[in-house]
Parts: structure tokens; sequence; C-alpha cells
């Protein structure tokens, strides 16, 4: 396993980390995803006569998914394992919740996933409903999006790393 997850994950580009997460998310494999079969995953979504036209002329600007992920290959090997290289950020409403906290002139340090959740339970999912910046519906889902980012990344990584800035 890859050390720094988070810093690994940041040099992938978005379109090929959300189709990392599409992988990881719908196998049904006992074995932990590995980036050659991503790779193998995404060449097969394709017909022929593009993965042909792509190996020959590299549509696009920049470099293809299946350039990048050749290039990940490369550099980690074959058995790097896939979920280390896709980045998960959080919902809207879940970054509009770590941006209130971010921007909280009393606190001394910036917040964990763990003070996410302490707060959010603790009456900051109410606050920002009654300001008008959350649902009122909100409240369960974005509890159950901050336990699945503490499960996977732990409850001591900085919040805003999991920020979506559109």
């Amino acid at each position: 396993m890859i050390d720094n997850l988070i810093d690994v994950a940041d040099s992938v580009s978005p379109q090929l980390s959300a189709l990392i997460e599409r992988c990881v998310n719908d196998s049904v494999a006992e074995q932990p995803i590995t980036l050659v079969q991503v790779r193998t995953f995404i060449a097969d979504l394709l017909p022929d006569s593009f993965n042909e036209a792509e190996r020959m002329h590299h549509f696009g600007v920049g470099e293809s998914i299946l350039d990048e992920l050749d290039s990940l290959i490369e550099e980690y090997g074959e058995d790097a394992l896939a979920v280390d290289f896709s980045k998960i950020t959080a919902s809207e409403a879940l970054s509009q919740v770590i941006e209130a906290m971010v921007n909280d002139d009393n606190r001394e340090n910036p917040p964990t996933l763990a003070d996410v959740r302490e707060n959010m339970t603790s009456g900051l999912l109410s606050r920002l409903v009654g300001d008008g910046v959350l649902e009122d519906d909100e409240d369960d889902s974005l509890l159950a999006e901050i336990e699945s980012l503490i499960a996977r990344y732990g409850a001591n990584v900085r919040a805003e790393e999991f920020m979506r800035y559109e």
C-alpha cells in the first residue's frame, strides 16, 4: 500500500479518479482491485475501433486516461491497489459544513474529519439549517458521508483535504 494516499490521489486526473472509484465500488471481486484491472475494465468498455484509434492518434489535447493509467502502472507497478489512486471529495453540502468549521475564528487548529463529525452531532448541522446554508433533510446523509470518509481515510485527516471547489 502506498504511504501517503492523499498525495498520490491528488496527482490523478478527476476523470481517472472517478473511473477508479466506479471500478472499486462496482467490483464483486474478493481481492482488492489493482491498476491493471482498472485498465482492463476501461479498455473493455471502449469499442475495438476506438481503442485502435486511441493508440494511433491519442484523441484530445492532453494524455488519454489509458495513457495516464499506463504511466501509473509503470511508476507504481501492476499490483498497486487502485483505491490508493482515487480521490474522494465531499459533497457540496458536506463541503459547506467543513467550510463553516474552517472559517470559524474560534478554532486554533484546522478541523479533522473527527472534529467535523463531532461538531455535526453537537449542533452544527442544526445551526447551518437555521442559517439556510443546508436543507433540513440533509443531516442523515451527511452523517453517513462523514462516517464513510472516516472509515476510508481515518479520523485524524484534515477535513479541508476533501472540500469540493466548484
